[in-house]
């Protein structure tokens, strides 16, 4: 918790200790909470004249919040709370939602965990409705074009790579926290969010490019030889850098580097292995998601299904009678 400053209260402190050694958030979950609930308690000082009107919001010292005052806190502060962060900060529906489920985990650890509060105020705090968007993804065609198109140097590093993505549906930090260890057999040992491991077994194309790239990568003077994949300078390959790589493959294929990424290639990953036979559940095992409706989003991708079963309604050839 590297952000914390020296006018933390320490109930907050305590939250946010909860989380990193109890919970086993990443210390950048752990800042982003702080960050978002020391902008709440700034916002809740100004608004309730517990400070000069004229102070500015990045000068207000919250080292003086107390228990009383979280415990006043109601449901029409937090949505004025939400108010000031679309209209004054510009903030959109994803941005205040993710503060919602910070100060909604906060008021929950108060209540159930440290047993400070006898009620917890934010029960039915709502979140702010976001519009949902289908996930954009490669088509079968353009992720063989991609993968056809890897050459030149670095060619077996980033064949590897691009066969993981498209095959397993990692993250990018996941594949940039691979260490050769992780690989054993035909599995592959996979590090998620909140440090949760789960397992993802390897296809042939996967044992092969990793194979490929075994034999070509050079550990001489690298920083971390335990990497499973090492940058030009011998050191762990960046998600940066790896996202640049993806960028650059995918203009040497043709395809739109601005509306396909990395994280597009856990999307068509995904995508594909769903609508070859894999259930959704077994689909939110292989992409480590927590929540089964963060997984749903895919059953609405497959235009081939929903055609048809638009052709499967008895009603569809009726025509009208002249």
């Amino acid at each position: 918790m590297q952000r914390l400053q020296d006018d933390t209260p320490q109930i907050l402190r305590d939250f946010l200790s909860y989380h990193e050694t109890i919970q086993g958030h990443s210390p950048k979950t752990v800042d982003e909470y702080y960050l978002d609930l020391r902008t709440f308690f700034r916002f809740l000082k100004l608004e309730k004249s517990l400070v000069p009107r004229q102070t500015p919001f990045d000068e207000i010292d919250i080292s003086d919040v107390t228990l009383d005052l979280i415990a006043s806190v109601t449901l029409t502060d937090v949505y004025s709370f939400m108010n000031y962060l679309s209209r004054d900060r510009a903030l959109g529906a994803a941005g205040r939602a993710r503060k919602i489920s910070t100060i909604r985990s906060f008021y929950k650890y108060l209540t159930n965990k440290a047993k400070r509060l006898d009620h917890n105020p934010m029960q039915d705090l709502d979140s702010p409705r976001q519009r949902k968007s289908l996930p954009r993804y490669l088509s079968l065609e353009q992720s063989l074009a991609l993968l056809e198109h890897v050459d030149g140097t670095n060619k077996e590093r980033d064949y590897c790579i691009l066969t993981l993505f498209l095959n397993c549906g990692i993250r990018i930090s996941e594949l940039a926290g691979l260490n050769l260890k992780d690989i054993q057999g035909d599995q592959l040992r996979v590090l998620g969010k909140g440090n949760k491991e789960r397992i993802v077994f390897l296809n042939a194309a996967c044992l092969t490019a990793i194979h490929d790239w075994l034999a070509v990568r050079d550990t001489t003077a690298a920083s971390d030889p335990n990497a499973l994949f090492l940058s030009r300078t011998r050191k762990r390959m960046t998600t940066d850098g790896i996202h640049y790589m993806v960028k650059q493959r995918l203009k040497k294929a043709g395809l739109d580097s601005t509306q396909f990424s990395s994280h597009k290639l856990r999307h068509t990953a995904a995508t594909l292995m769903l609508q070859n036979g894999v259930d959704v559940r077994t689909l939110q095992e292989v992409l480590g998601h927590e929540h089964l409706n963060t997984t749903q989003i895919y059953t609405h991708v497959d235009n081939e299904n929903l055609r048809t079963a638009a052709q499967a309604n008895p009603l569809g050839n009726v025509k009208r009678k002249k």
